[in-house]
């Protein structure tokens, strides 16, 4: 079974900076790509950001410039460092995994989510 846990999440001024967590554990062949989402209240899940396995990233263009993602291969670990945090920043974000498993398959995984809060 595989379970990914984030961690980071929290209160923060505008301005502000935060970095986020998310380790992958479990049965794993491979973990393709990783990432972030997040949804704030009223509003659909959107990708923040995600990376490769060979470290090629994405990001949404809401947070360029201000957020980067990166990964830990060893450890099995992405991380999301926010910086210039915005009130339009406050949301749960939910780490996910591109996983081939010892069937052959590849699937996404989730995380259950950390709340990030930016005030004004």
């Amino acid at each position: 079974q595989v379970r990914l846990v984030e961690s980071g999440g929290g209160l923060v001024q505008a301005g502000g900076s935060l970095r986020l967590s998310c380790a992958t554990s479990g049965i794993i062949v491979r973990i393709n790509a990783m990432g972030w989402y997040r949804q704030a209240p009223g509003n659909q899940r959107e990708l923040v950001a995600s990376i490769t396995s060979g470290g090629s990233t994405n990001y949404a263009e809401s947070v360029k410039g201000r957020v980067t993602v990166s990964r830990d291969n060893a450890k099995n670990t992405v991380y999301l460092q926010m910086n210039s945090l915005k009130p339009e920043d406050t949301a749960v974000y939910y780490c996910y995994s591109n996983i081939k498993g010892p069937i052959g398959y590849d699937m996404d995984y989730w995380g259950k989510g950390t709340l990030v809060t930016v005030s004004s």
